[in-house]
């Protein structure tokens, strides 16, 4: 035993009251009922300390043993509080190596979801990793996920089901970006479309026809109008409202009162509930606010469409299965259109049958400007000219099949 080195018995670190050294940069600095053991050095004429954990969970002995092994980094110019973070992270580094596909995927989610625009959209990440992901790559470090895995999940699923592969490839890109990112992997994306990807698999277009939604003709909406109208149901009128706002499905089933001024006959749609995430004035015509006013108040539910679980709005079918019971979707007789689709039916309108020019259909359809310079210097949301073509486009929906609209629905204006 070298001489100045382990001075301390066990019965004096016991029972130690104030600091005490066993020599050879060791020392139990007793606080209160807690005893960390602390190794002090110097090292290029720096004097540092670094802990070594406290007694009695750590005791003397392996205490002496850590102190030994740092003195013996000391000798070889080695600072030990330098070489023990720099473990850390190695060992931080080789326990990110062993993540899996599905560990990173589940964590991806986890700080992502928030961002995304419903519950829908999150549980379609789940379901297609589970599905198509999962079996071929779940269980495999994300560090190992190479070119030759990915095209394992696409290829069988590429011309038969073209759009969910797509987003699969997509998923999988951005989850491996954020892996990268967390330094979980290195190198490339292996399942990067652009210019990887792309060189290896058809493009979609090309073994995939485009599918819109069912849209029923513009021409047959008054008819469908003067049906529904018969229905008193909440989710009538919900359907009603969306067809004469030519909203989307989840932006009229969480619509909130707070949101909507009856007197102005204004709804104003938040960003984080818009595709575009960007707000949305709607100017709401003389029956939109009818639907309105026909709707009972549910106390402690701010929806406008409330469902039948209290604090929610209606399910996100509740519109289709209503469409199905009216006798649509599918090959039915009466056509497969879906809700969504009478957006396309409102865009038909607006180019066929009115005379408004194609930036106030676009922009009651909140869609995106695509041409980046046409977007920078656009400022305005034509809204005053989209209120008078919301007004034409009720007028419209009320024909009642009969070729000529009834009398507007009269109501406060300001």
């Amino acid at each position: 035993m070298a001489r100045g080195i382990h001075l301390l018995s066990a019965k004096q670190v016991e029972h130690a009251k104030k600091p005490l050294s066993d020599g050879g940069n060791l020392w139990i600095y007793p606080q209160g009922s807690s005893k960390p053991w602390f190794f002090r050095y110097t090292i290029n004429g720096r004097a540092r300390q670094m802990g070594l954990g406290s007694y009695p969970h750590k005791s003397l002995e392996k205490a002496r043993a850590e102190a030994d092994y740092y003195r013996k980094l000391l000798k070889s110019g080695i600072d030990p509080l330098e070489h023990r973070k720099a473990e850390a992270l190695r060992k931080e580094f080789e326990a990110a190596k062993a993540l899996t596909f599905t560990q990173c995927a589940a964590r991806y989610i986890l700080s992502h979801r928030h961002g995304w625009n419903n519950r829908k959209h999150a549980h379609q990440w789940v379901s297609t990793l589970k599905t198509y992901a999962r079996p071929k790559i779940g269980s495999m470090p994300i560090a190992e996920v190479d070119t030759d895995a990915v095209l394992g999940i696409l290829r069988p699923i590429w011309k038969t089901k073209t759009e969910t592969a797509k987003r699969v490839q997509g998923r999988i890109e951005n989850i491996l970006d954020w892996a990268t990112a967390r330094e979980y992997r290195t190198g490339n994306n292996p399942a990067r479309w652009r210019g990887h990807l792309s060189q290896l698999l058809p493009r979609p277009t090309r073994v995939r026809t485009v599918r819109h939604h069912p849209a029923m003709p513009y021409a047959e909406v008054p008819a469908f109008m003067s049906e529904l109208v018969k229905d008193r149901g909440v989710a009538a009128l919900a359907l009603r409202f969306l067809v004469l706002t030519a909203s989307r499905t989840s932006e009229t089933l969480r619509a909130q009162w707070p949101e909507i001024d009856i007197v102005d006959r204004v709804w104003t749609i938040p960003a984080h509930r818009m595709k575009s995430r960007r707000e949305h004035r709607v100017p709401l015509s003389g029956d939109a606010v009818a639907v309105l006013e026909a709707l009972p108040r549910r106390e402690g539910s701010p929806y406008v469409f409330p469902g039948a679980r209290h604090g929610r709005p209606l399910s996100d079918m509740s519109l289709l299965q209503l469409m199905r019971r009216m006798g649509y979707g599918g090959e039915s007789p009466r056509g497969p259109c879906v809700p969504h689709g009478f957006r396309s039916s409102f865009r038909d309108w607006s180019g066929e049958v009115s005379s408004f020019p194609r930036d106030v259909a676009e922009m009651a359809l909140a869609h995106v400007i695509q041409n980046k310079a046409e977007a920078a210097y656009r400022r305005g949301d034509l809204f005053d000219k989209r209120r008078d073509m919301m007004e034409e486009w009720a007028d419209w929906c009320r024909q009642a099949g009969s070729g000529k609209p009834e009398p507007r629905v009269k109501t406060r204006r300001p």
